[in-house]
């Protein structure tokens, strides 16, 4: 595991397979860390030929805090449900973007797979408004295009959403029977789902930055004019058994972005379940190997 500078801000990050081999980047969601995209996850990728990097977003896991900077949640979400004038963040979705760019930059990849899942994929679809010159393909799983007319979300899952995570050890690996609201219903894994969160709490406890990322979010506002604007090849995942950003939101990313392919899976929810890997990867096997080839896939 090593550490890189990246546009100013420290990022954790690790690397599966042959450097030569076609890169591809996995972006992960709120709060969450490169470990939530499970090793063997990885593995199975670079198995097929790439160079799979994944790294910890700033304000999670080990890379850079933004310590101290504070965040007025509740006016950016009434901002963002209601309407109104939006407060200053610490960074927006643009800036992680950008931290990601860095890596790539630091690495020497010029361009990459990108894959994004929930918060991830709104960071990758930044990723490619931004600088589509840097990506070859697009993957946006369990995402959302940052309308808020085009965003479905459970009452049950929002409140877990906004509840803050236990401060002690044990408190917090009880806790994760709590994130069965959101994941998949017919794999979820209440076993297996402690023994992530203590690793996670293990590695790096920190709730602050979810706030800051979460804001990050909300603040950078909707993409679906530039998404509509996209020449990148594009794949969208998402579960019909999300609850936390329903599958109305896939069905919206899929329908703006030209060309796009769209994966909708009956027994998805908000998570990436062992029992669906098969499908998720071959369906990125064959999304990254495609791309720039539709005359031939």
């Amino acid at each position: 595991m090593k550490i890189l500078l990246a546009d100013g801000i420290d990022i954790e990050y690790e690397t599966f397979g042959v450097s030569t081999d076609p890169s591809v980047l996995l972006v992960m969601g709120l709060g969450a860390q490169l470990i939530h995209w499970d090793a063997s996850f990885c593995e199975q990728i670079a198995a097929s030929g790439k160079y799979v990097i994944r790294f910890d977003n700033r304000d999670s896991g080990l890379s850079s805090k933004c310590e101290g900077r504070k965040v007025d949640l509740e006016a950016l979400l009434t901002a963002f449900f209601v309407g109104g004038d939006l407060p200053k963040v610490p960074y927006t979705l643009s800036d992680m973007a950008n931290d990601a760019f860095g890596l790539l930059d630091a690495l020497g990849i010029e361009k990459a797979h990108v894959v994004g899942a929930s918060l991830g994929g709104m960071i990758a679809q930044t990723m490619a408004i931004e600088r589509p010159n840097r990506l070859l393909s697009l993957t946006s799983m369990m995402s959302m295009t940052g309308n808020p007319d085009n965003f479905e979300i459970d009452d049950e899952a929002f409140t877990l959403l906004l509840t803050p995570s236990p401060s002690s050890r044990s408190d917090y690996i009880e806790h994760a029977a709590a994130y069965e609201v959101w994941s998949s219903k017919k794999y979820f894994d209440l076993k297996r789902a402690k023994q992530v969160a203590a690793v996670t709490y293990d590695r790096s406890n920190y709730p602050d930055g979810v706030v800051r990322q979460l804001a990050a979010a909300v603040a950078s506002g909707s993409r679906e004019a530039e998404l509509e604007l996209l020449e990148i090849p594009t794949l969208v995942i998402h579960g019909r058994d999300d609850r936390l950003i329903g599958p109305s939101s896939g069905f919206r990313t899929a329908e703006l972005i030209p060309g796009s392919s769209l994966l909708l899976l009956s027994d998805m929810g908000h998570d990436l379940p062992r029992q669906l890997w098969p499908m998720i990867i071959g369906a990125l096997e064959v999304h990254f190997d495609c791309s720039g080839k539709f005359d031939v896939c």
